[in-house]
């Protein structure tokens, strides 16, 4: 069932994204009325939560079953908190994937809207429809005479268009529930140092989900389900050195290093020094001591002097055993998302810094070595049109088998041939979204109800 409003793009990116998705090569395939049916779903279904929660174990440091059952009883006592009732908390292991736990998410429920509400910016509202409290930062207005204790509504502001310390507003806007502030308006507004923590504990959220807040931080990371594949993808080995290029928060970086057993040494990059502390920070969370942190731009990467030490970037061509090139890019495959005020040429941008990207990492990556290349997007410029264009560019480069392999195969309007396409793996949300048929098993839903996301898997011959 669909509650939310289609996905609220430019019209340009609309227009844009329909000739994606409709392309000659998809035409085709399949008629021009159910292309567009998928196009359609495609932005529905991107403005609503997927039906689960995924975890990825820190399977390095416990079992997963004794993960899982710590997880229960830490959820069990959270749950029971805030109800009466006594409470079941289901958690299921993915069948494939050997360190994921799935949570079921209970939604849309049937809340009912109370006069007094607060806004919310747009990421805020996403974050609580995956089971998060408000923030402070993230409240954009609320009622004139707000006191902690108060009973509000939530609504998400998606046009970004409300006011910051406003006491109403009227534009665009969808509700996520119910909650108690935390927090009187005086201390969210007029102040001088900007407040911090809670400022609404949910507590009849539109779409029930566990709030991970504080639990189990250094055995259960949050993290979505394609988001795991691509390490396992990847396949580290003890005693690897590995690059991750675009590294920032951390969350693959830390699976590869994990999946090593700790054992080599995983380098990662970020251009951007204010997320460099967060690598940091969820390595030491999980007890990872494999990893080394750089701020550096891996566009700039590679050293023209082969014989410089590799302790530190830029690297000698050829440097690594496996290199993750998981790209910047539009971000248009992110659940749930219910605005994108970026342009057209914005989101066009994004290739010319993937493929300087692709060019760096093909020259540090050994012979013999795994590429893999992945993204948060659904466009074909920025996932299958790249792959043609680093296999024309980089004929050292094959399209390998991925395992495991979950998701699609690629999208056609690339040029790619069929075996290729199959190579590809495209997790596409629209071909299966129908939040009417959840009575499907949990992990048969899970594989097919995710973000949209990409990968694609290179070896260097």
């Amino acid at each position: 069932m669909s509650i939310f409003p289609r996905i609220s793009l430019k019209p340009e990116v609309t227009d844009y994204l329909k000739s994606v998705f409709l392309n000659k090569e998809v035409l085709a395939a399949v008629d021009h009325q159910e292309a567009n049916c998928r196009f359609q779903k495609l932005l529905t279904c991107l403005s609503h939560p997927p039906s689960y929660t995924c975890v990825r174990a820190s399977t390095h440091l416990a079992p997963l079953e004794e993960i899982r059952h710590k997880l229960g009883e830490e959820l069990k006592k959270q749950m029971c908190t805030s109800s009466a009732e006594e409470v079941s908390v289901q958690i299921l292991p993915h069948p494939r994937i050997p360190d994921v736990l799935l949570l079921p998410v209970d939604g849309p429920r049937p809340v009912k809207q109370l006069s007094s509400e607060v806004m919310v910016g747009a990421q805020c509202g996403s974050a609580v429809l995956r089971g998060a409290h408000v923030f402070v930062p993230g409240i954009l207005a609320s009622p004139k005479y707000m006191k902690a204790g108060d009973v509000v509504s939530v609504l998400s502001d998606l046009e970004g268009r409300c006011t910051r310390g406003a006491t109403s507003f009227q534009g665009k806007k969808v509700f996520v529930g119910n909650g108690v502030a935390q927090i009187d308006r005086s201390s969210i507004f007029c102040t001088d140092e900007p407040a911090k923590g809670i400022g609404v504990r949910m507590v009849e959220p539109l779409y029930q989900s566990p709030s991970f807040d504080g639990v189990l931080p250094n055995l259960a990371f949050l993290q979505n389900l394609p988001s795991v594949v691509v390490g396992h993808v990847l396949g580290p080995r003890p005693g690897e050195r590995i690059l991750d290029m675009c590294a920032a928060p951390g969350g693959k970086t830390c699976h590869i290093a994990a999946l090593m057993r700790d054992q080599g040494e995983v380098v990662a990059l970020d251009r951007i020094r204010n997320k460099i502390d967060r690598i940091h920070q969820n390595a030491q969370m999980l007890h990872l001591r494999s990893i080394k942190v750089y701020c550096f731009n891996s566009t700039q990467a590679v050293s023209s002097d082969p014989a410089q030490e590799a302790e530190g970037p830029p690297f000698p061509p050829e440097s690594f055993d496996r290199v993750l090139l998981d790209a910047p890019c539009s971000g248009l495959g992110q659940r749930p998302s219910m605005s994108c005020t970026w342009s057209l040429k914005e989101i066009c941008s994004y290739q010319p810094l993937q493929r300087k990207l692709f060019h760096a990492a093909v020259q540090l990556l050994r012979k013999g070595g795994v590429l893999v290349y992945s993204t948060c997007t659904v466009t074909l410029a920025e996932n299958e049109e790249q792959v043609a264009w680093a296999l024309q560019t980089f004929p050292c480069l094959t399209l390998q088998p991925q395992e495991p392999h979950i998701g699609a195969e690629g999208m056609l309007g690339a040029g790619l041939s069929p075996e290729q396409l199959r190579l590809l793996q495209r997790f596409s949300p629209e071909l299966s979204w129908d939040q009417a048929g959840t009575a499907a098993p949990l992990p048969c839903r899970a594989d097919r109800d995710t973000i949209g996301f990409f990968i694609a898997k290179f070896l260097k011959n």
